[in-house]
């Protein structure tokens, strides 16, 4: 019989929606998990070191939400939020005597252009703010293998969940009859699950050959029109509304290019390794989510 393995978890973001899914899911695995709040990225990186001492998985989700205005003061909030976090816990992890055994960072597929069909092994790098900052947040991150630590990248698609993510900011005008797309809705979208963002994550954690950067993406991306009408099938009610984009432009500004554009993301090395999703189609992830 094979000895249960009890991991200690040091985990950034631990109360947000994905922190939030993840932790409670690994408790239940009966493993330790420290949350990392902001006040542990404030102290000194020998403070941080002391938190996360002993923890043998590091994830990073940190993060200041995208979907918001973009100012250029909230700009420099979105980079320090990722970059300079990630580079606190790489120079806390190298301050250890023992040294965590995977670090496990977090990108999202604003990493790629919004034309054309992307894996990790052929894709086009966005040359916009996004694609920049998720280039330098994977740099930083991918510092850990400096110091001997297994490394994964996980670029997420939207993640779609009960109670949290952008369903929550979604449901309610679905719900009245006033739900629709963006424009014309023909816009890339690409998703995840949340129930197959954990099982992504439990086997990297079980796996020693996960290594390096992976599409967190179900294998058959949709549109902003695909999602509505998933959304309108779940909930039975009319999705006609049209949000023009320059509606958008007035209430985020340069951040309303989030919602008007998007990715068609593959999740190629998940699919070599023959992982299994549980969701696979919008329609059944969607009412999954919202019955």
């Amino acid at each position: 019989m094979s000895r249960k393995v009890i991991h200690k978890i040091a985990m950034s973001g631990a109360s947000g929606f994905v922190g939030t899914y993840l932790s409670e899911a690994f408790r239940k695995h009966g493993w330790d998990i420290v949350p990392l709040g902001r006040d542990a990225f404030k102290s000194d990186p020998q403070e941080l070191a002391e938190k996360i001492e002993g923890a043998d998985i590091i994830i990073n989700l940190a993060g200041a939400p995208v979907i918001s205005r973009w100012t250029e003061a909230y700009k420099k909030t979105m980079y320090s939020s990722r970059i300079d976090v990630t580079k606190k816990l790489i120079a806390a992890c190298s301050l250890n005597r023992k040294k965590p055994a995977l670090f496990i960072s977090t990108s999202a597929v604003g990493y790629y252009a919004s034309e054309g069909v992307h894996t990790e092994y052929n894709h086009v790098h966005a040359d916009d703010f996004l694609g920049h900052l998720t280039k330098d947040w994977e740099s930083e991150a991918l510092k850990a293998e400096e110091s001997g630590i297994r490394t994964i990248i996980f670029r997420f698609g939207i993640v779609l969940g009960k109670n949290g993510g952008a369903l929550k900011q979604m449901i309610t005008p679905f719900k009245m009859g006033m739900g629709g797309t963006v424009g014309d809705g023909s816009q890339d979208f690409s998703w995840i699950h949340i129930k197959d963002l954990l099982k992504a994550y439990e086997a990297a954690i079980q796996d020693d050959s996960y290594s390096g950067i992976y599409n967190l993406t179900a294998p058959n991306p949709t549109t902003n029109k695909g999602l509505t009408e998933a959304m309108g099938k779940a909930l039975g009610r009319p999705t006609l509304m049209k949000i023009p984009n320059f509606v958008l432009k007035l209430q985020f500004g340069e951040g309303a290019k989030v919602l008007a554009s998007g990715q068609n993301v593959v999740p190629e090395r998940l699919l070599r390794k023959d992982f299994s999703f549980q969701f696979t189609e919008i329609n059944e992830a969607v009412k999954d989510c919202v019955s």
